[in-house]
């Protein structure tokens, strides 16, 4: 296991905000973690009881940053593509509360809550234990956590024909209704659990014009459900990069844009298989990755130019 240190990213929530509609997207993120509140290496746990769900923000940062705004939200595991929900307990056990950018608590309906954690790094904040939930179907080990607030919830089940949603455990899936969770209004986060096969993952290296490379820069990162989630720079070995873990098979999007220490010119995408790809656009731009099941492990590598 390593511990990272997270860089606070200054101004990037406005900057995150303005990059996405307002009244269609979720701001803030969702980190899988263990019950202390410390980044597990590459997301992979060695056992389901293992995992626990942050919203905070990242370690050094203000609680403003990355975190999701106050209220109520349920939350579910699925495998990466959302049809299979292996999450077995009714919503109403699967709600915690979010207070000035950190999750303060679980909600207590008839006992059957889940188990919490202390989060080292963010005074007040607690971690919720994902389980109970089903093995995942997936062969690489990957499941998806995801986080929404309980009105979505509740308006994603009528949608599906469930006035009770909150005493149901699957309110069923069609089109972009996933159990519910409207992936708009939703934050998902990838994890593996104990699997020896390789992981995959998305880097992106932020570089000014004399090739250093730069901290404190974000970006978002669509998932193959078309769920938005902010990623700031962590450091690694001493290089700051913004990183996605144990991506699922399918398109991924990373969405650049302009901010205070970036403006974008050129980008360059380096895959596991294939040649480097120089796009010809320059300036703010979505970045397509196609996650072929054929690649088991490796990296997709984005270097950002920045002025």
């Amino acid at each position: 296991m390593r511990s990272y240190l997270r860089l606070s990213a200054v101004a990037i929530l406005a900057v995150l905000a303005l990059s996405v509609p307002a009244s269609a997207q979720l701001s803030g993120a969702i980190f899988t973690t263990d019950v202390n509140g410390t980044e597990v290496n590459q997301n992979i746990y060695p056992s389901k009881d293992a995992v626990y769900l942050d919203g905070g923000p990242p370690a050094g940062a203000p609680q403003t940053a990355a975190s999701l705004p106050n209220g109520t939200y349920v939350f579910q595991v699925t495998d990466p593509s959302g049809k299979h929900l292996l999450s077995t307990d009714a919503a109403k056990c699967r709600q915690f509360t979010v207070l000035n950018g950190i999750i303060t608590g679980v909600v207590n309906v008839g006992g059957c809550q889940h188990a919490t954690g202390t989060d080292a790094d963010e005074p007040g904040a607690v971690t919720v234990q994902l389980i109970p939930y089903l093995d995942t179907p997936n062969n690489g080990g990957e499941y998806k956590a995801w986080a929404t607030p309980v009105a979505n919830y509740l308006d994603g089940c009528n949608t599906l024909g469930v006035s009770d949603g909150l005493n149901t455990v699957d309110c069923g899936t069609t089109g972009g209704d996933v159990h519910g969770f409207i992936p708009s209004h939703s934050k998902t986060d990838n994890f593996k659990v104990k699997s020896s096969s390789g992981s995959r993952e998305i880097d992106t290296h932020f570089v000014d014009s004399s090739g250093h490379e730069i901290g404190g820069l974000c970006e978002t990162w669509i998932d193959t459900l078309g769920v938005q989630n902010g990623r700031c720079t962590e450091v690694f070995s001493g290089v700051p990069l913004a990183h996605v873990e144990v991506v699922e098979d399918g398109v991924h999007q990373i969405v650049l844009f302009n901010q205070p220490g970036c403006t974008v010119t050129q980008v360059a995408l380096f895959s596991p298989k294939g040649p480097v790809q120089y796009f010809t656009i320059t300036g703010p731009q979505t970045v397509d990755i196609q996650v072929s099941p054929s690649v088991k492990t490796g990296e997709w590598v984005i270097y950002v130019n920045c002025i």
